[in-house]
């Protein structure tokens, strides 16, 4: 598999077969991921891995844990303007059309939305944190490492779900690993294999056309 196949079939996964992930494979595709590009090297990222025996101790946890944590970042920006609002909007009424949840059915929709506990059913997840001191730049080291991460992943045949879900739980999680309190949890990533029976790994997330988004000066 090249890395333009590897980009190419990289998606959120939102059903997970149950199928262990080795600790081994584990480290080599973190390992390989270290690679990614970091601006002086700083190499801000901070990962904590969950598999196995301890997955199966963090789902025992995060139940007794308060079911939502003022976040320490927005999501999404305040007051999204166009065409990212209509974007948002458009990749979850496709999500929850392939699973047929209507828009008004709100209880199948926070069902849906709480399977993020769960990690989409995946043995394993990673936890990225970064040191407080860290700014924007370091931020950017972080999405380089996970898009690196995931791209390996599908190229050792896993799938990934990035999961910024665990902000607004991220006194659990840091709980959890044990994370010191100079280190802010950014998010997590669910790694497992493919449930491909599974009716919501059907969704392919549209992308606008180069010309709404490049310019050539």
């Amino acid at each position: 598999m090249n890395v333009s196949e590897a980009v190419d079939k990289r998606m959120s996964v939102r059903k997970f077969r149950p199928d262990p992930v080795s600790d081994e494979t584990l480290r080599s595709l973190l390992a390989d991921a270290s690679r990614a590009p970091s601006g002086g090297n700083l190499q801000p990222w901070r990962v904590y891995v969950v598999n196995g025996e301890s997955m199966t101790r963090l789902r025992e946890f995060l139940p007794t844990q308060p079911p939502m944590d003022a976040p320490e970042y927005d999501m999404y920006p305040k007051g999204m303007t166009e065409p990212y609002k209509s974007n948002v909007f458009r990749i979850g009424e496709m999500m929850y059309a392939t699973i047929g949840v209507a828009r008004e059915d709100k209880e199948a929709r926070r069902a849906q939305f709480g399977q993020n506990n769960d990690f989409f059913g995946a043995p394993a997840s990673i936890f990225m944190f970064l040191d407080r001191q860290m700014n924007q730049p370091q931020w950017s080291d972080a999405g380089m490492f996970l898009q690196t991460f995931m791209l390996l992943a599908v190229e050792r045949g896993l799938g990934t779900c990035p999961q910024e879900y665990w902000s607004i739980r991220h006194k659990a999680i840091s709980t959890f690993v044990g994370a010191p309190e100079n280190e802010m949890l950014f998010c997590g990533v669910a790694i497992g294999h493919v449930d491909e029976t599974a009716p919501i790994n059907t969704l392919r997330s549209e992308r606008m056309p180069l010309e709404q988004w490049t310019t050539f000066v």
